[in-house]
């Protein structure tokens, strides 16, 4: 069954596993705390959503993903709320990799500033080869890329190189982003979306009992020193050697047959 929730700056559509998160702000999708309080309480929602497998984060506006935080917005407020308003952007954005689910940024349209550290925050990005640009440019504005851009850039792509973007606040084409692995997959421009929920249809009829466990496995074992990151993953596989997925992948194989996923 779908169901649809639409609020002001977002709608969520569930269906078969998977949770589409369309972002609908304005023409660019510079966005302002009533955005992010939305996209909170979207997050909230799909991680204790038992049924949902993998959420996709996408743009209704054709040509952005989304530029950002608005600057009129943040030129209005004061030092002391534009600091919290980052706060809180980062406490949203960290519940993504928190998740169970597995979360993928479909990008159809620039990703810049914000935009990209909203991507930056899931788990997968794939972006359209027509899509337009994709970077960090808030040197120019005389800050830094204050809602994990720094952080989780250097994480993805190496300290060097994110060290370089951020510096001169470059944005690359989307083949430059994946020669360079910020982004994972590109695809021709008009079938990104399509082929984007075709990953996550795969992944969410596949052993999502095990994906979830291997998101958590990689994404809270790369904090970790390397001895303690592979008892962590030891305990997670201790976990699914006694999950009834794991007897069905066994039995599944010794049969030479399909298996039946149950997710858990």
């Amino acid at each position: 069954m779908t169901t649809e929730t639409k609020t002001q700056n977002l709608t969520v559509v569930k269906n078969n596993g998977i949770a589409e998160v369309h972002i609908h702000v304005n023409k660019t999708n510079a966005y302002d705390l009533d955005y992010y309080k939305e996209l909170n309480a979207a997050i909230d929602d799909i991680r204790f959503d038992n049924d949902i497998k993998v959420a996709v984060l996408m743009s209704d506006m054709p040509k952005f993903f989304s530029a950002g935080a608005n600057i009129n917005f943040l030129k209005a407020s004061e030092p002391r709320f534009k600091t919290q308003f980052c706060l809180f952007c980062n406490e949203t954005l960290d519940k993504i990799a928190r998740s169970p689910q597995i979360w993928i940024a479909c990008l159809e349209g620039h990703t810049v500033g914000g935009g990209l550290e909203m991507a930056l925050a899931c788990d997968l990005r794939f972006m359209g080869d027509e899509a337009g640009k994709i970077g960090l440019p808030e040197i120019t504005l005389g800050v830094l890329a204050g809602t994990g851009g720094t952080q989780r850039l250097a994480r993805q792509v190496g300290h060097s190189k994110a060290l370089d973007l951020n510096l001169t606040g470059e944005t690359l084409t989307p083949q430059e982003a994946l020669n360079i692995r910020l982004v994972d997959r590109i695809f021709p421009q008009e079938e990104t979306r399509a082929k984007t929920l075709e990953y996550a249809e795969k992944i969410a009829n596949s052993a999502t009992y095990a994906a979830s466990n291997i998101k958590l496995s990689i994404m809270n074992g790369k904090e970790m020193p390397l001895n303690v990151a592979i008892r962590y993953e030891g305990e997670l596989q201790n976990l699914l050697f006694r999950s009834q997925d794991a007897q069905e992948g066994l039995s599944s194989f010794i049969e030479k047959r399909e298996a039946n996923w149950i997710g858990k």
